[in-house]
């Protein structure tokens, strides 16, 4: 089990709350980028998984500018109406600035190398932290808005991998082929397709929600950071 800890905002404006799960002194670090629910049990869960094999790994808050201690659930449709409220409230920029302060807890605390793993819009904004911060590796799961955001794309100067669901219904064959377009050609980007596979697949617990091959994606997450992390 983890624990939350203040994360100093870099332009002034306060501290924000970071769920913290730790493996040990100097091991690298992951930031956990919350989807559109917040740092909720998932996103802990997935922290404290990432602490059990090796990684620091910080959540932070990055709905508090909107409210702080955002803790929804997939399960009723007024969870799903307030989480997209806090969606199309939610300002990228200052997410990425959060993002970096973030990650320079995780470097100051003694992690040599820090990676980003994010899901739906943390998958995104994984996209945006391999382009616009000092991260070492980052891995978006069925991030969205993507295909809008590839003059991002020259950027990147770490490894990113995306894990890409091909029936997404928040990305359409459309957006996956201009991703695809856009991004298979950079040497440091690796995208996985998931046939038949939709939003969340990975997601444990969700509508959507394929055992195989979300431990498909996350053995290939887990190595990719072994890689590039160690």
């Amino acid at each position: 089990m983890g624990v939350e800890i203040e994360i100093e905002a870099s332009d002034g404006s306060g501290n924000f709350m970071g769920y913290l799960a730790e493996s040990g002194e100097g091991r690298p670090g992951v930031v956990v980028i919350q989807e559109i629910f917040g740092v909720n049990a998932g996103v802990r869960a997935i922290a404290d998984d990432l602490a059990s094999k090796g990684f620091n790994a910080l959540a932070p808050d990055l709905f508090w500018r909107q409210e702080p201690g955002i803790q929804l659930t997939d399960q009723t449709e007024e969870e799903w109406a307030r989480a997209f409220e806090l969606f199309n409230g939610f300002d990228g920029a200052k997410g990425i600035e959060d993002i970096a302060a973030t990650i320079a807890v995780l470097r100051a605390a003694g992690s040599a190398k820090v990676g980003a793993v994010g899901y739906c819009l943390g998958g995104m904004l994984a996209y945006l932290t391999s382009a616009n911060t000092d991260i070492d590796a980052s891995v978006g799961y069925y991030g969205v808005a993507i295909a809008d955001q590839l003059d991002a794309a020259s950027g990147i100067s770490t490894p990113l991998m995306l894990h890409i669901a091909t029936e997404d219904s928040f990305v359409d064959e459309a957006a996956q082929k201009a991703m695809h377009a856009g991004l298979d050609g950079n040497d440091l980007v690796t995208l996985h397709d998931y046939p038949g596979r939709e939003h969340a697949f990975a997601r444990v617990g969700g509508e959507h929600y394929d055992q195989r091959d979300a431990t498909v994606a996350n053995e290939r997450t887990l190595e990719f950071f072994n890689q590039h992390l160690a």
